[in-house]
């Protein structure tokens, strides 16, 4: 019978996880626990880190995983690797459950940069509306360019203030609509964005009222993640599960 360690945060995590309690597969949804109050779960859930990729393997020999799904963040890159090493040291097979990255389309008017340090580089020059919408974890690094106005939308409520001396905070949960994003920008005057390529449909409607608007935006590519095996739909991880053996003989 296989168990499974599913690596969330994200709503292709959450989506497996009720197609999984639907088929009766054992499996538990693990929480870095960046948000206070993550949304309620089909399966059994744990909060908190591993411990790298050693704390990461034992766990797996420890619970009796038989299979790692890896539906984090596709920035998530430290956790990924980690993942994949773990897996490979324990013995436990591996797939990534992600999203196809987003590809600019007629109307829209990117400028890619390849990580946060260059997203910051970008925005030199005159003072910017600029919607940051990168959550909170980056927003200090664009205190080096204090002229522009952000505007910031976060899950939970911070318990500082962002430092950046010219800012909105808007406290809000997706999903969101490309409508009421566009009615965000319009409110807030907003001229560029600056967002990660997040990929799929959920996070999308930002990039849609830019569009729409014909407001630039600042587009951070996804980092390189190693070699691994990777579907894009929940449904294909079931059949994965079908197609992987459950391994019997365990790692010390």
């Amino acid at each position: 019978m296989p168990n499974i360690l599913l690596l969330g945060g994200t709503t292709e995590a959450s989506a497996l996880a009720r197609l999984l309690a639907k088929h009766g597969v054992p499996a538990t949804l693990s929480y870095a626990g960046r948000t206070e109050a993550p949304r309620a779960q089909p399966i059994p859930v744990r909060v908190g880190g591993f411990g790298g990729v050693e704390g990461l393997a034992a766990y797996l020999r420890a619970a009796r995983v038989t299979h790692l799904v890896d539906a984090t963040h596709p920035f998530a890159a430290t956790m990924s690797a980690n993942a994949l090493a773990a897996a490979q040291l324990a013995g436990v097979p591996l797939v990534a459950l992600t999203r196809p990255a987003w590809v600019p389309v007629s109307g829209d008017r990117w400028t890619r940069v390849a990580d946060i340090r260059g997203a910051v580089a970008a925005l030199g020059g005159a003072p910017r509306r600029i919607l940051l919408a990168l959550g909170r974890m980056h927003v200090a690094d664009f205190a080096a360019m204090p002229q522009h106005h952000y505007v910031l939308r976060f899950v939970d409520a911070p318990a500082v203030s962002p430092i950046l001396p010219h800012h909105t905070l808007i406290v809000d949960r997706g999903p969101f609509t490309p409508e009421g994003d566009r009615a965000l920008m319009e409110a807030h005057g907003i001229d560029r964005v600056v967002c990660k390529n997040a990929g799929g449909r959920g996070a999308e409607a930002k990039l849609i009222a830019a569009r729409a608007l014909g407001i630039p935006l600042l587009m951070i590519d996804r980092p390189t993640l190693p070699p691994r095996a990777e579907v894009t739909d929940p449904a294909a991880v079931l059949e994965w599960l079908d197609h992987t053996a459950v391994p019997t003989e365990r790692g010390v």
